[in-house]
Order: structure tokens, then C-alpha cells, then sequence
């Protein structure tokens, strides 16, 4: 791989998917739930983890004790202890397009106009590299002076694009060997981080996202890498 490829940005959260996938994420105090989306694959780009904002919940005011009828006291209510808040895994259906290439394949993702592309290192496991789908309606489909060989195919629009302009993700993948086709995934953004003095200090997470066939594919945000979860 190229140095230029290597140069990707290491996402966020979608859908902080850098889900911006589309960053996706959420926030839950307890005991109400808090949902944020952050939504952030045509350069290289990455997304750096963002560090959400606690929210400061209302805490609920007793009384020190329950008056009788007659009482006349003024009661000093005091706040009672509420567990700290944390971000919380986000789950939902996204549209997607999948194509599978000679060395790896490529991920549409409908909510952030991304195109990730998945190179292969080793059974199971690669690294992970996340553009922009700069595609315009309009635009050439593809390059009729590009011939595929036998049996495999010419990306087309948005991976076409992606493809016919980056020599580098060109040569990593290879010639398509399927048709791109669209379906509805699956997408769980799990964040991390630490509490630090009472505030959410956020970490680099990972994205989940199903193939066409149901495969699991976990993306690690640290690392730019995915593999079969």
C-alpha cells in the first residue's frame, strides 16, 4: 500500500460509522436514555474521536424529613447522588452497498456518503480506509476504454469514480467480481473512553457492520483496521 493510502482518515464516529456513519453515537444518564449521531467512504480522510460534553442532570430534591400537619419549619431539600453518564452503544438500519473485488471490497454507506474500502491482509482481517463519495448524477459511470477482463467487472458511478481516480485503492483492489447491489445493514457504534473527574473523556471505538451475507465486519477506529467479528 502506498503512502498516500496510508494517509486515510481514521474514522470516527459514524455513523465519531467519527455512523459528521456517519458519526453515530449516543449518551445515556440513567435512568433516561441520551441518544447523539455523529455521522462523519473520495480522498483519504480520518475522523478523530470527539469528546462529548457530559450533560448535568437535574438531580432529584428531597426533604430532610416529612413534616407533620402542624409544622411550620422551613425544610432545605438536599440533592441525592445520581450515577455518572456514559456514551452508550448505538444501533441502527442503515442502506448500504456492498461490492466484492479481487483483494478486498468496497462499503457504501447511505447516511454520511461514505465509500469504505476493505483491503486484505490475512483471512478474516485488513485494514480499512474511508472516502467521500464525491459522485455527481451526470457524471461518466464509467470508462469504456478500461476493459475488465474475463469474468470481472468495471466498478460503476460512485465506486467507479473512487476507483478510476485513486491508483492506489485501483491496484489494492483489483477488478470487481460482483455487481454493487444495495440492502439494508445493520450498523452499532460502540464508543470508549474514561471517566476523568466526573466528565466522559472519549476514546477511539469501533464500528459493526453487516455484509449482504449476514457476515459481521468490526472496524477499529485506532487502528484503521477491520476484521470478521
Amino acid at each position: 500500500m502506498t503512502h498516500a493510502i496510508k494517509q486515510t482518515l481514521r474514522p470516527i464516529v459514524l455513523f465519531g460509522l467519527s455512523i459528521g456513519l456517519i458519526a453515530l453515537g449516543a449518551c445515556r444518564p440513567m435512568p433516561e436514555t441520551i441518544v447523539y449521531v455523529v455521522l462523519s467512504p473520495t480522498p483519504v480522510t480520518t475522523v478523530p474521536p470527539t469528546q462529548e460534553t457530559p450533560i448535568v442532570a437535574q438531580a432529584n430534591r428531597l426533604p430532610t424529613h416529612t413534616p407533620t400537619p402542624t409544622s411550620t419549619e422551613t425544610l432545605t431539600p438536599t440533592p441525592t447522588e445520581l450515577p455518572p453518564l456514559y456514551p452508550t452503544s448505538t444501533g441502527i438500519n442503515i442502506q448500504v452497498a456492498e461490492q466484492v473485488f479481487e483483494f478486498g471490497r468496497m462499503y457504501w454507506l447511505e447516511p454520511n456518503s461514505q465509500i469504505w474500502v476493505l483491503t486484505v491482509d490475512s483471512e478474516g482481517a485488513g485494514r480499512w480506509f474511508v472516502y467521500l463519495d464525491t459522485f455527481v448524477e451526470g457524471e461518466p459511470e464509467t470508462d469504456p476504454s478500461l476493459i475488465a477482463p474475463m469474468g470481472m467487472i468495471q466498478p460503476e458511478r460512485g465506486f467507479g469514480k473512487l476507483w478510476r481516480e485513486n491508483p492506489e485503492v485501483r491496484q489494492a483492489l483489483g477488478w470487481a467480481l460482483s455487481p454493487e447491489f444495495g440492502y439494508i445493514s445493520r450498523y452499532e457504534y460502540h464508543p470508549k473512553g474514561n471517566v476523568v473527574d466526573g466528565a466522559f473523556v472519549a476514546d477511539y471505538g469501533y464500528h459493526i457492520l453487516f455484509s449482504f451475507n449476514s457476515e459481521a465486519f468490526r472496524f477499529d477506529e485506532k487502528t484503521s483496521t477491520w476484521r470478521l467479528n
